[in-house]
């Protein structure tokens, strides 16, 4: 890594750097040098790649985390789970199965960022009983030996999990599981090999597997962001840390690679902007990758408002109902660059929030006396390649009942605006918009540019899965690109048993079994070694399923269903 003013370079295996990663006294912030985002010098520095590093702050003489006291995007989001016959739909099994072709992910590495794998399980061996993953690192596990070039976490290598696959008690010698079991069904849709008497087969049959197991997000992150203590939460910074493993991993073993995200959050401006968005794009654009990403199952959750077509000097009021027994909660007002907006807020027993000047880096803060309920409003304009404003948002204790948010439009042209309430599951008790809008609802980071991003749709009779997230973006970019079969998806599940599971996380499995086969026909079997995450998409494009009654690209199903033998197809009569 090439050292930069004011930050150390990553010292792998620096006693204390280890313990900084895990220690609630450390702050975690993602260091931006396309935004020149200056801290003070941290303690240890984790590299991503040239434009991001990870940087551990002691937590001891700092302000309170909040807005003003760092800029947005150095604060890590919050990501969660995107969940609540599919080979067949997308003709994955033709290609299969057809002798001149037999694409099975044979030289192919698929990648997984989630809740680690099941390694003991049949569907993850070869014929001879050794593993098909070619590591697993643990970034649960503190006290092992970490993956070279990284802070924290236990790397378990291809010998290490076939020593203990030989061994009486497996989970003695690599004590690597999957708890939660999300990681386990996706990588089985995606390359789990096949079991006769369940009628199942994965994608990529013959592929080989990579899988980050993340760690959970720290305690200080849930409490800023009001997120329970029990559900799945995962750092932006850890992520970005798993994808940068995989590729470096690919890059040793000479393999191409697919990454399958299925992780979704609503923080963020829906753009391709955020940090984790922005090195998934890059990541897409190398040679022999490809990137995968669930659309998030928010379009029904009523947690996204948008305004549209108000005029310079006039009022929006937006209601809001927030349920009995939430603790607080955040939200994020958004508008694309040059538009900007100020917000007052009355509560539902009629006190205002008091009009503020609402200047960019500006803070409010209020008690409302009747309420017992603490506000904050944090004004800024965010990034450099888009200078959005934003205006963050945070209620602690609210009183149950309709409160309003009171939008006056300071400078406008279309009058458009944008309000996210937390991803379903990120929340205490129940809070949504009266006047919701299910569009714009595909999580970050769907919206990276190069990726793949997969909405969900039931194979029998191909109707839409209805919370399946939709586009567009903010700023216009077209999301999702495709739907894949999402409902009732067969897979593994824990303790060697058989699940079928709802959502756009099974639609990017599939997917990505799919990007896998396209794989191996181009680079591994050599017709077209050029390929990247954005000339597959463009492929699958060309070959999706469209019906005559719509028109496309839609927010809905973006380019159409998923058809990979009819992409090869295609290709092969442009030549």
């Amino acid at each position: 890594m090439e050292e930069r003013t004011g930050i150390r370079p990553c010292q792998t295996g620096e006693p204390g750097c280890q313990e900084a990663v895990y220690s609630e006294d450390y702050y975690d912030l993602i260091i931006d040098y396309n935004g020149i985002v200056e801290y003070l010098i941290p303690a240890c520095v984790q590299n991503i790649n040239a434009y991001y590093d990870i940087g551990y702050y002691p937590r001891e003489n700092l302000p309170l985390l909040n807005l003003q006291d760092y800029m947005y995007m150095g604060i890590p989001k919050c990501y969660t789970l995107a969940d609540k016959s599919a080979l067949e739909a997308s003709n994955i099994l033709i290609l299969q199965n057809q002798p001149a072709l037999d694409l099975k992910g044979r030289g192919v590495l698929v990648g997984f960022v989630d809740t680690g794998i099941d390694y003991t399980n049949p569907l993850f061996r070869k014929s001879d009983g050794t593993t098909r993953i070619k590591g697993i690192w643990d970034q649960t596990r503190p006290e092992g030996e970490s993956p070279e070039g990284f802070l924290y976490g236990t790397l378990y290598t291809e010998e290490m999990i076939n020593r203990a696959l030989a061994s009486p008690e497996p989970m003695e010698a690599v004590p690597s599981g999957d708890e939660i079991g999300h990681g386990t069904f996706l990588a089985g849709v995606t390359a789990g090999g096949e079991n006769a008497e369940n009628n199942f087969i994965g994608a990529v049959p013959e592929a080989s597997i990579a899988v980050v197991k993340c760690k959970q997000a720290k305690e200080y992150l849930r409490e800023f962001y009001f997120i329970p203590e029990d559900a799945p939460c995962y750092q932006e910074n850890d992520l970005m840390s798993g994808v940068a493993w995989l590729n470096a991993l690919a890059d040793a073993l000479e393999m191409p690679l697919v990454v399958c995200i299925a992780m979704g959050s609503n923080m963020g401006a829906h753009d391709g902007s955020g940090p984790l968005s922005v090195y998934l794009n890059d990541i897409g654009l190398r040679r022999r990758r490809v990137v995968s990403i669930a659309a998030g199952n928010e379009a029904g959750a009523r947690h996204h408002y948008r305004g549209s077509g108000i005029r310079q000097g006039n009022e929006e009021d937006v209601e809001m109902s927030v349920g009995k027994g939430v603790r607080g909660f955040t939200m994020e007002f958004w508008a694309v660059a040059p538009e900007l907006y100020q917000i007052t807020i009355l509560s539902p027993t009629g006190e205002l929030l008091p009009v503020s000047a609402g200047q960019i880096g500006g803070r409010d803060e209020y008690s409302f006396l009747f309420e017992n309920t603490t506000v904050s409003v944090d004004y800024g304009i965010v990034g450099v390649r888009n200078a959005n404003q934003l205006i963050f948002i945070r209620m602690e204790n609210p009183l149950e009942g309709i409160w309003t948010l009171r939008v006056t439009a300071k400078q406008v042209i279309g009058g458009e605006y944008h309000i996210w309430l937390p991803v379903t599951g990120f929340l205490f008790g129940e809070v949504f918009f009266l006047r919701s809008n299910p569009d714009t609802t595909a999580t970050e980071p769907s919206y990276s540019p190069s990726a793949i991003t997969l909405g969900a749709y039931q194979a029998a009779g191909e109707s839409l899965y209805p919370d399946s997230g939709r586009g567009y973006g903010i700023n216009g970019i077209i999301k999702p690109d495709l739907a894949a079969p999402g409902v009732d998806i067969q897979g593994p599940g824990q303790r060697g048993l058989f699940v079928a599971e709802t959502g756009t996380s099974a639609a990017a499995a599939v997917a990505a079994g799919a990007c896998a086969q396209l794989l191996q026909w181009g680079i591994v079997d050599g017709n077209y070694p050029s390929l990247n995450s954005t000339e597959i998409k463009n492929i699958l494009i060309r070959g999706a399923r469209r019906s005559s009654e719509r028109n496309y690209p839609n927010r809905e199903w973006g380019y159409g269903i998923l058809d990979v033998y009819e992409a090869l197809n295609r290709l092969r009569n442009l030549d």
